[in-house]
């Protein structure tokens, strides 16, 4: 029997004969690794050391100190020539040139001849100085020997030994022998200490100014986190945007680049400067660069606002202190201050803090008002905190339609006359009717005599974007959305913004990202005061707030969604905005829905009692005892000119101009009561009205108004 032999490990001594035809080699299963030469080795192991964090960062610090030294001489040098020649005046008067300010030119060429007329007079007056030195030496030494001889008289006189004369003579000679041998112990030590003296002092004038490659700085320098805004900062940062013709002018203003530059002002939680562009680059160059001028300045884009005030050619730009904008302002005064109240007419409305710090307050007397925004960037809450600050007003009165139906406004039940929520077609049939109800009492007021006064009514609509984009049609075939003449919500829109500010009827829309769709052109532009949260694009920007404020530098889509909520830029005559701009941004406080309902309860206090309505009634029929009783709220008596006031904003078009006291007094009379004077006025009293409803609901009969 035969077979073939399979090894089972690998023979030490392999045979020295070929197999035969009963033996199989097997091939070794796990052969051995090549050798890796050693230059390859070690080119590894130097790669690895040469790349690993500690070398690079010895490498840094041994570049950074070397360039400090480097950059110490340059520097005491330049500063040494400028001190001894008209370098310094040259450079200042090519800024001057090169910035466009003859005047200024004019004045340092002035200087320049000046300086070298001087320096010539000082280069004369050396030619004869050394034998003004020689004589000075010869008369100087002279009388110091005869001083000294005289002294040596005295001194012998005074001793009766003539040796003293010669005493103080030796005595200034043995000093300066002293001199010398201390100079000659000193001097050896004095010439290998020194040049190091020396190279130290270069080496803290280089590392005081950072001379030295930014990759070479330390992490802290290198990222420029939290680094103070100096003349010099701003210079270097505006000649590396990215514009040629700036770059070339500040090259040749030389160091003098700051003369672009006016004073760098604290201004709030940052810095304020204005910047005089040299001519041949516009102001939109530099606003275009905005994210670049940023990181040159070493911030955040969202850290550094570039505004245009009015002086030509120049642009305004604020530089926040690093991270100062993510901190939260302080709370509301509306709910620090329980005694606050509101003034609709003289007032403002305390809304939040600028980017300096200061107070940011609105006036809201006779302004429509539009907020927009991205979806949950803190509009309803800027919106609902003027409203409850002019809910402090006893005498304003709301007209609130909520289409988004979260509960947003629903601490406003018993403050306003009517309160529509919810986000459904029906609801923005009722709004909408709300609104035109708003119209005709517009147009009421418009017919009263003239100098009559009337309270604001604020026509109040959040999310109104759902009002522009619904479906609904009408049995008019009128649709009750859109933006075309026929629509019912746009043209009531329109006809308050057109005449109701004069009569004290306001439209106020928060609606969310605007498109023309959602948000017609003629609608925005009806606003008095336009505000915008974060938007996406710009071109959202210019429908939120206006091609003016956008040119003006106003850029909402340049604020970031989430980390800058609540964050506003207003453009509006009815906010303090610095000379020369177009908007101003805002931080508001933050008001949650407990504090807002505080708030309201103290603004109920404030007034007799409001029945608020939820819903639209479309028909044509009203019960006017009913309605007179339902108008009192908590109110014991009512002038009957109230009543007839409340029973109007109820429903204007059953209780419009027929109504008056005439007509409320045969009202009352028809259920056996009338109206009663009370210190000179007519009154009706809220139990006698209950009482007559009750005898007429017992004697089942009701009279209607339609």
């Amino acid at each position: 029997m035969s077979g073939n032999v399979v090894p089972l490990h690998k023979n030490p001594d392999p045979p020295t004969t070929e197999p035969g035809p009963n033996l199989t080699v097997v091939p070794d299963p796990s052969p051995a690794a090549p050798v890796v030469p050693l230059w390859v080795r070690s080119g590894r192991t130097v790669r690895r050391i040469a790349t690993a964090e500690r070398t690079r960062e010895a490498g840094r610090v041994a570049v950074r100190h070397s360039m400090y030294v480097v950059g110490g001489t340059r520097i005491v040098t330049r500063r040494a020539w400028d001190g001894r020649t008209g370098a310094r005046y040259e450079r200042l008067l090519r800024a001057a040139e090169a910035a466009g300010n003859y005047e200024v030119a004019a004045e340092w060429e002035e200087r320049l001849q000046r300086f070298r007329e001087a320096r010539h007079r000082r280069r004369m007056d050396l030619l004869h100085s050394p034998v003004d030195v020689a004589k000075g030496l010869a008369v100087g030494t002279g009388a110091g020997i005869g001083s000294l001889v005289g002294l040596g008289v005295v001194l012998a006189i005074a001793n009766e030994d003539v040796t003293d004369v010669l005493t103080p003579l030796m005595a200034v000679i043995e000093f300066i022998r002293l001199l010398i041998t201390i100079v000659s112990v000193v001097w050896g030590p004095a010439l290998r200490v020194g040049p190091l003296l020396v190279l130290l002092a270069l080496w803290s004038v280089g590392r005081h100014s950072q001379a030295a490659p930014s990759w070479a700085l330390p992490a802290n320098v290198r990222s420029g986190e939290g680094e103070p805004i100096t003349p010099s900062i701003v210079v270097k940062a505006l000649r590396d945007l990215g514009v040629p013709a700036l770059r070339n002018a500040i090259k040749e203003m030389g160091d003098a680049g700051a003369a672009m530059l006016g004073p760098i002002r604290i201004a709030g939680c940052g810095v304020e400067v204005d910047v005089m562009l040299p001519s041949g680059v516009s102001t939109v160059e530099v606003q275009q660069r905005r994210r670049k001028l940023a990181e040159n300045l070493t911030r955040h884009e969202h850290e550094v606002f570039i505004t245009i005030p009015e002086a030509a050619r120049t642009v305004r730009l604020w530089i926040a202190d690093s991270g100062a904008l993510d901190e939260p302002i302080g709370p509301s005064p509306l709910v620090t201050d329980e005694t606050m109240t509101a003034d609709y007419a003289k007032g403002k409305a305390p809304w939040g803090q600028d980017l300096r710090g200061d107070a940011a307050a609105l006036s809201l007397y006779q302004r429509h008002l539009l907020i927009t925004g991205l979806s949950n960037q803190g509009k309803t809450v800027a919106l609902r905190s003027l409203a409850l600050w002019l809910a402090l007003d006893k005498s304003v009165q709301f007209y609130m339609g909520d289409l988004k139906g979260v509960g947003d406004w629903a601490m406003f039940d018993g403050l306003a006359s009517t309160l529509i929520q919810g986000p459904t077609d029906e609801h923005v049939i009722e709004v909408t009717e709300m609104v035109e109800r708003a119209v005709d009492e517009m147009n009421r007021r418009i017919q009263a005599p003239p100098g009559t006064t009337f309270p604001p009514l604020i026509v109040l609509v959040d999310e109104a974007q759902v009002a522009f984009m619904c479906p609904a049609i009408g049995d008019d075939k009128r649709p009750y959305g859109g933006q075309k003449a026929n629509s019912r919500y746009f043209m009531a829109v329109r006809k308050i913004h057109n005449q109701g500010r004069a009569v004290n009827v306001l439209m106020w829309q928060g609606t969310q990202d605007p498109t023309n769709d959602n948000l017609p052109k003629l609608v925005r532009e009806g606003a008095h005061t336009r505000a915008s949260l974060a938007l996406g694009t710009e071109s959202q920007a210019r429908m939120a707030l206006g091609d003016k404020a956008v040119d003006g530098g106003a850029a909402p889509n340049l604020l970031r969604p989430g980390l800058d909520r609540g964050t506003l830029v207003v453009a509006s005559d009815g906010i303090a905005i610095p000379a020369g701009q177009s908007s101003i941004t805002v931080r508001t406080h933050y008001i949650d829905d407990d504090a807002a309902k505080a708030i309201t309860e103290r603004a109920k206090a404030l007034r007799d009692g409001i029945t608020t309505l939820h819903a639209i009634d479309r028909g044509e029929q009203r019960d006017p005892l009913a309605d007179i009783a339902a108008v009192f709220g908590d109110a014991p008596r009512l002038r009957t000119n109230e009543v007839l006031k409340r029973l109007h904003a109820l429903d204007p078009k059953v209780y419009g101009n027929q109504w008056t006291n005439d007509r409320l007094k045969r009202e009352l009379e028809e259920h056996g009561e009338e109206p009663k004077k009370s210190h000179g006025v007519m009154v009706v009293h809220r139990d006698h009205v209950l009482r007559a409803l009750a005898n007429r609901d017992s004697n089942g009969s009701a009279s209607t108004a339609g």
